[in-house]
């Protein structure tokens, strides 16, 4: 598969990411509310869950082979997208709420600065080294 072809599915599932982070801020934020820095927390890694389950089978799909431990490209994905998401959205969030943004328009910041960096990391999590193990 080439790059251009899974750089765009990983933007089709980042796109509906988006809205599991968005729909989970929004709930808890303006439903039940709860402060905004934890409820973007919750979102990303709500987001970050549902984003490596169809990662798993549509945008690196070819690279899961029989015998690939799920659990430890889990724990790889968590590490490089917890680092970029959920600590770069938990930290950019109080500077953006500060400048008067609300809640759902601070957390569409927080994705675009982090997104790019991410299919860099997306795509170093599911190498076909580290996935044909």
């Amino acid at each position: 598969m080439t790059t251009v072809v899974r750089f765009a599915r990983f933007n089709v599932v980042g796109a509906l990411g988006i809205g599991v982070q968005l729909l989970t801020v929004a709930a808890l934020v303006y439903a039940m509310r709860i402060d905004p820095v934890v409820a973007t927390a919750a979102g990303v890694s709500a987001a970050i869950v549902h984003n490596f389950a169809w990662h798993v089978r549509w945008t690196w799909r070819d690279r899961m082979r029989p015998g690939t431990s799920r659990v430890r490209a889990f724990i790889r994905f968590v590490g490089a997208n917890g680092a970029v998401s959920l600590i770069g959205s938990v930290l950019l969030m109080p500077v953006l709420l500060g400048a008067g943004l609300p809640a759902i328009t601070a957390n569409l910041g927080t994705i675009a600065m982090c997104g790019v960096l991410n299919f860099g990391l997306a795509h170093a999590v599911f190498t076909r080294r580290t996935c044909h193990t």
